[in-house]
């Protein structure tokens, strides 16, 4: 998608925006390129106009691969397929984050199955991982069935399957709502290897309530986290790891941030990162993804995964739009206990 940012502004008072591109599954296969050096790709659908082909400059700019993107016939007017755009407005203070979807139509959303070829990009290109999630399930009444199209695939050549559940209750509101989110990850959850969210996450998209715990406690309390990940794992056994961020949200420009994971029976937490400064928010979350599948595949170390996802959320949010601005040895000077001190 188009992401438009008034920066310092206001959506509703702006007069001009700064254009990005951004999308959950695209800001973690750029991360994983851009930051990590792997060769990744986007599976996706776009209309073919200038503002599809400025979508697609953006991806090339990125490094990922856009030969598997769909180009659907625009019909001049939008009326049967269009791209989607987003606005976003960072917060500031005591002033939240502010976002407002203009996504409908699109032709992503209009995916059905049958329309992408998984067995030639799982088997003959032997794509070794493959990233999906919530917000793209959300999108349609066919999106689902495009993923566990996707997933049934991808189990048979042995690619290892990771999701975002990603709740956006804006997305699920005209489609059913919570029940029907709850409906679609239930049956999507069956087909994953590693599972990515929040606590709120896990709660609005699979239905997880943690007792005994006091959710009141700081969001950086692993106590909750574990006991949410135990009642996963107990439901979901197909599940091998379970990564997850900590936020606890003092101000729109100050939250503490950690993340935990648990792989294969062990639990793994990164060093906690109290009163972290934040520019934008957004994408931090997919960093964090971007950061934690680099450190499973590449360094084979859950330890380092779960640091490597933190410090790259991280550094993420240190600067505008969704996607990374980080190099790798951004990435390893924070994990390895480096400062803010000048570089000349």
């Amino acid at each position: 998608m188009l992401r438009f940012d008034p920066g310092e502004g206001r959506i509703h008072t702006t007069r001009s925006f700064r254009v990005w591109e951004g999308g959950g599954e695209y800001n973690v296969a750029r991360g994983l390129r851009r930051c990590f050096g792997m060769r990744t790709a986007v599976v996706t659908a776009l209309a073919d106009n200038p503002v599809g082909r400025l979508v697609e400059d953006f991806i090339l700019q990125g490094g990922v691969d856009v030969s598997m993107i769909k180009w659907v016939n625009y019909d001049g007017i939008g009326r049967s397929v269009r791209n989607g755009m987003y606005f976003i407005e960072r917060g500031y203070g005591i002033r939240g984050a502010l976002g407002c979807s203009d996504r409908g139509n699109t032709a992503v959303s209009q995916l059905k199955k049958g329309d992408i070829d998984w067995d030639r990009i799982f088997g003959e290109k032997g794509v070794r991982w493959f990233h999906t999630g919530g917000i793209f399930a959300a999108l349609s009444s066919t999106t689902p069935e495009v993923i566990i199209e996707a997933m049934t695939a991808a189990k048979k050549y042995g690619t290892v399957i990771s999701y975002d559940l990603n709740y956006r209750p804006s997305l699920w509101k005209a489609f059913g709502g919570k029940e029907k989110a709850q409906e679609v990850n239930k049956e999507i959850a069956k087909y994953v290897d590693v599972m990515i969210g929040n606590e709120e996450d896990f709660t609005a998209c699979l239905g997880f309530e943690v007792e005994g715990v006091d959710k009141k406690l700081s969001k950086l309390d692993v106590s909750y986290f574990k006991k949410m990940i135990e009642k996963a794992v107990s439901n979901y056994p197909n599940f091998k790891a379970i990564a997850t961020t900590l936020r606890g949200v003092k101000t729109a420009t100050v939250n503490d941030w950690g993340a935990v994971c648990w792989v294969d029976g062990n639990f793994y937490e990164a060093v906690h990162r109290p009163n972290l400064e934040i520019l934008d928010r957004v994408g931090g979350g997919d960093s964090f993804a971007s950061g934690f599948i680099y450190g499973i595949m590449v360094l084979k170390d859950p330890q380092k995964a779960v640091e490597y996802g933190a410090a790259h959320g991280a550094l993420a949010m240190t600067t505008p739009g969704d996607t990374t601005m980080a190099t790798l040895n951004d990435v390893k000077k924070i994990v390895g206990g480096g400062g803010a001190r000048v570089e000349r």
